[in-house]
């Protein structure tokens, strides 16, 4: 188990329900999307957004990102990166952790995290054009020694992934499709059936907002935020492994 597992339930706020996110985007400095944002990349703010990605704080703040070529790939903005983290440290999860990003795209969430102070990330990716820009971006910022690179689907990494678990964190953002028909979730089922998780291991799931948070084997709903068109949703793994997979209606309450 990592350092920052010793962190065992970090709390996300008080308040649970969708109201905290304007709160949690004023803490942070955040405001939630653009209002014209488009998860298709389609022209406008999000795509000048993408040309200007950058890390956002620690020790590589304001450093550039490169983002993957066309649109098959769904960058999480600057403003959503922000909220989430400031969400994390005041929970103290990011100092040490041991991170994996699943669907990892740019790289941007664990490469973030490890300029906060996570100790090692392992980046999961299948594109070609995004294990470009992750292979980019982790050597501009000279993070080769501290950051895995993994070529593979998502659900067939856990041979590639077992021999750096366990993860305190678990960053996963893939097309926001594979919610909708519930590829994710099945993709996501072997961190709790193999021993991925650190007993006190947060789990972030982006997807869309319209997306009701799915219910992913072996993980406990704890609740969703959502800034503009993107939702947040929090789990941890469950105490008595794999059969508790019952997930809320909603968001608990205080």
């Amino acid at each position: 188990m990592g350092a920052a597992s010793a962190a065992a339930n970090p709390t996300l706020g008080k308040t649970s329900d969708r109201s905290a996110t304007k709160r949690d985007a004023a803490a942070t400095g955040a405001r939630g999307m653009p209002a014209d944002y488009r998860p298709t990349g389609a022209p406008g703010k999000e795509a000048i957004s993408r040309a200007h990605m950058r890390i956002i704080g620690g020790t590589y703040r304001s450093r550039p990102l490169r983002a993957p070529r066309g649109s098959a790939t769904r960058p999480t903005s600057d403003r959503v990166r922000e909220a989430l983290f400031g969400i994390l440290e005041s929970g103290g999860v990011v100092e040490r952790a041991r991170v994996l990003d699943l669907y990892a795209g740019s790289g941007a969430l664990a490469l973030e995290a490890l300029s906060r102070g996570a100790s090692r990330a392992a980046l999961v990716e299948s594109g070609r054009d995004a294990i470009a820009a992750i292979r980019h971006n982790v050597a501009a910022l000279g993070l080769g020694a501290s950051a895995d690179v993994i070529t593979a689907d998502v659900g067939r990494a856990w041979s590639r992934v077992a021999p750096l678990a366990p993860f305190d964190l678990v960053f996963a953002d893939p097309p926001w499709s594979l919610v909708d028909t519930g590829d994710a979730s099945r993709d996501l089922a072997w961190l709790s059936t193999c021993p991925a998780l650190a007993e006190s291991a947060w789990v972030i799931l982006e997807h869309s907002r319209r997306t009701p948070a799915p219910s992913v084997t072996g993980l406990i709903f704890r609740e969703t935020r959502d800034y503009g068109d993107t939702a947040l949703t929090f789990y941890k793994p469950a105490i008595l492994g794999p059969p508790r997979t019952a997930v809320p209606a909603g968001p608990p309450s205080d």
